[in-house]
């Protein structure tokens, strides 16, 4: 990792309080979605003098002098972000948003006006705070309908999302989500856009890495614009991109700059040149493609303990488990498998009302893939999470084997 010494020299009381989380990451079983583990060169490009430089505007037109190499960073970083997901002239990327949520609301601010109509995935649903939420400025700003799963299936039902665009004509419609654990079908939401007039926004901060390494299908010919973060299945920087198509591209550009952003944060766009170019590796493809097996192993798993998972199972990177059948809510058991150092947050679940209070969890595999875990050891980790939840097991004792996997598969970091 990069070196502390400097830290540690000038403020000893924070470099402990980062050793010691240093030490809780080594430590844990981080099965939270939308967390990974970024590669020591990513922290390397991060914590580079690139930070110190102001570089408001574009390549080419800035606002400040001395952007020279910036330039050339920045269109680095663009460049490998096209490639990696092989688009051609028609698409721009823009690199500057600051993280996922920003992203999608410089898009909203680009193609909408207050009180036009946006349709989105519902958050019992998979969908995200950004895809119309009451309590996130996607759903103040503008006249939210929400599309939520088949109660029956757990799945989108694409007949139903067609009936609600062509009643309400949104003016944009969004897929993708942040805790639906099946295939989205880009394709349907694409022809369901083109039907009524909308613009289609496909969210695919969660599966970004997937579809590079086509384990999950591409949104790029069914969508006008497409965001995502770089970290999750990327395993980048936290920050975001906004891929757009050129007709279109110059409005999302000053809606990033100067209508929501200042100075763009340059060591994170070195970070994100770098993360594109891992992506497009076929180490990273082959990890992918690992994410994927281990969440179908761990989801098979948790089956055979009579675990309800949404859906019935996967085709990604996560697994969405209502523990109503369970007799626990999903906020005890997150806190319960915490202490036994197993990381998977509380989330919504069909049919949920209290986001804060719900009825399921959320795992994933991202981050245990990067650090080498594969098939067997999804085994294990679903023992762990049924003697935790059914057998209630001292977490205490739970927490001696999920030190001893973690030993057997050490993070490379200081």
């Amino acid at each position: 990792m990069v070196s502390l010494s400097h830290l540690k020299k000038e403020d000893p009381k924070l470099y402990q309080l980062i050793k010691k989380e240093i030490k809780r990451q080594k430590e844990s079983l981080d099965l939270i979605p939308s967390e990974a583990l970024v590669p020591l060169s990513v922290l390397e490009a991060l914590a580079t003098p690139l930070t110190n430089k102001y570089s408001e505007g574009y390549p080419g037109a800035r606002y400040y002098p001395g952007n020279k190499i910036i330039d050339e960073i920045e269109i680095l970083a663009q460049t490998r972000a096209k490639k990696a997901f092989n688009l051609d002239d028609k698409w721009q990327v823009n690199v500057q948003p600051y993280s996922g949520s920003p992203a999608n609301i410089a898009v909203y601010l680009a193609l909408l006006n207050p009180g036009d109509v946006l349709l989105g995935p519902a958050l019992p649903s998979g969908g995200h705070l950004t895809h119309g939420s009451p309590v996130n400025f996607s759903g103040k700003f503008y006249r939210v309908i929400s599309y939520e799963v088949d109660p029956k299936t757990e799945r989108f039902d694409y007949q139903k999302i067609e009936e609600l665009a062509k009643i309400f004509r949104p003016k944009i419609i969004v897929s993708g989500t942040t805790a639906y654990p099946r295939k989205i079908d880009f394709e349907k939401i694409g022809k369901i856009a083109r039907s009524v007039g909308a613009y289609h926004l496909a969210d695919i901060s969660h599966i970004a890495g997937l579809i590079i390494a086509k384990k999950h299908p591409s949104p790029f010919k069914f969508a006008d614009v497409v965001t995502t973060t770089t970290h999750k299945t990327l395993n980048g920087p936290r920050a975001a991109v906004i891929f757009s198509r050129k007709e279109i591209s110059q409005k999302i550009d000053k809606a990033v700059f100067p209508g929501l952003q200042g100075g763009p944060h340059q060591n994170t766009i070195a970070a994100i040149a770098l993360t594109f170019k891992i992506a497009s590796s076929k180490k990273f493809k082959k990890i992918q493609e690992q994410i994927v097996k281990n969440a179908q192993v761990l989801a098979k798993e948790l089956k055979k303990y009579k675990f309800h998972l949404v859906s019935g199972g996967t085709d990604n990177h996560l697994i969405l488990i209502d523990l109503k059948n369970k007799n626990i809510s999903g906020k005890e058991a997150e806190k319960i498998l915490e202490e036994a150092g197993i990381l998977a947050n509380r989330n919504s679940v069909p049919g949920d009302k209290k986001p804060f209070s719900p009825s399921g969890i959320r795992l994933g595999t991202p981050s245990i893939t990067f650090r080498g875990l594969k098939e067997k050891e999804m085994i294990k980790i679903a023992r762990f999470i049924y003697e935790l939840i059914d057998k209630k097991e001292k977490p205490q004792k739970i927490r001696k084997e999920v030190l001893l996997l973690c030993k057997k598969f050490p993070l490379k970091y200081n």
